[in-house]
């Protein structure tokens, strides 16, 4: 709902195919893709936006769903986050099915894709830390049928961007059978947003521990350094124990890796954080820890 009329599009393209999408695009340079439209319509209600042409994305079957391929699951751009938290999808990717279950209320869950929380980027983008735990990849279609992959953490950082006319198609995540948790703190900016996220999930054939840590910076933080500690603590032969101790050392560790001290001044004193950045990285600490303690339960 607009509480003001929008500036009418000049052209609707409602294409079949993700090539015709993607030949749409190169045919109006200015036209804006739009799947749920809930990023978009927040976007065009502000006023901060008021796009030429309009190509939906609604009517691409092809991206609206998910296959295995090669011990990976191929999903779709198009899927719904409400799709994604059904028990079928929980199942293969469990931590991506909690953060669509997270990701606002009802009619946000039916109508937003994982397209679309990639494509917008927001740093309160509930798939973003779990996609970013699991390394997944994105698969961009381009023109005259042409695909190309990048990691979706290049994305996010902007070390790669999706060039003109181009389109995310799919996006490829690991099946790593093993446990997965999505935690996330939220507060009154609005209904269901995380002010800090935290994605794990165990590896257990690389012996491994991927954790990201979302909504307290504009991309998705992997805590490199936290998640080889812990992993060589994890006793990967006998049932994945570890020490009770070791779980509070890694919330603290990850918390103090994303939001570190203050920088020493002049005279070698160190400032203390402000009291709210230190209780957000308490939080942090919180979460990174209790997913850690359910990973491994």
């Amino acid at each position: 709902m607009t509480t003001h009329a929008p500036q009418a599009a000049q052209a609707v393209t409602l294409p079949t195919t993700l090539d015709e999408a993607v030949a749409a695009l190169a045919a109006m340079p200015t036209a804006v893709p739009v799947a749920g439209g809930t990023d978009l319509m927040a976007a065009v209600n502000s006023g901060q936006l008021r796009p030429a042409a309009l190509v939906g994305l609604g009517r691409i079957s092809e991206i609206r769903g998910w296959q295995y391929q090669d011990g990976h699951a191929l999903l779709g751009a198009g899927l719904t986050h409400a799709r994604m938290g059904r028990p079928d999808f929980a199942a293969l990717i469990p931590a991506l099915a909690a953060a669509a279950r997270a990701a606002g209320p009802p009619h946000i869950r039916n109508a937003g894709t994982l397209g679309g929380n990639i494509a917008s980027a927001s740093p309160t983008g509930d798939a973003l830390p779990v996609l970013a735990a699991l390394e997944a990849t994105l698969i961009i279609a381009g023109q005259e049928g042409t695909r190309r992959e990048i990691p979706v953490s290049h994305l996010l950082a902007g070390v790669d961007m999706l060039r003109g006319g181009e389109l995310i198609g799919y996006v490829r995540v690991p099946l790593l059978h093993a446990p997965q948790v999505f935690l996330k703190a939220t507060g009154r900016t609005g209904p269901g947003r995380a002010v800090a996220s935290v994605a794990l999930v165990l590896d257990p054939a690389r012996r491994g521990v991927r954790c990201a840590v979302g909504a307290i910076a504009p991309m998705p933080l992997r805590p490199l350094d936290a998640e080889q500690w812990v992993a060589q603590l994890i006793d990967w032969d006998n049932d994945r124990a570890i020490v009770p101790e070791a779980l509070n050392a890694f919330g603290e560790y990850v918390a103090a890796a994303c939001i570190p001290d203050p920088a020493p001044e002049p005279d070698g004193s160190v400032p203390q954080l402000p009291p709210a950045v230190l209780h957000l990285r308490r939080t942090v600490a919180a979460l990174a820890r209790r997913a850690l303690g359910r990973a491994l339960s």
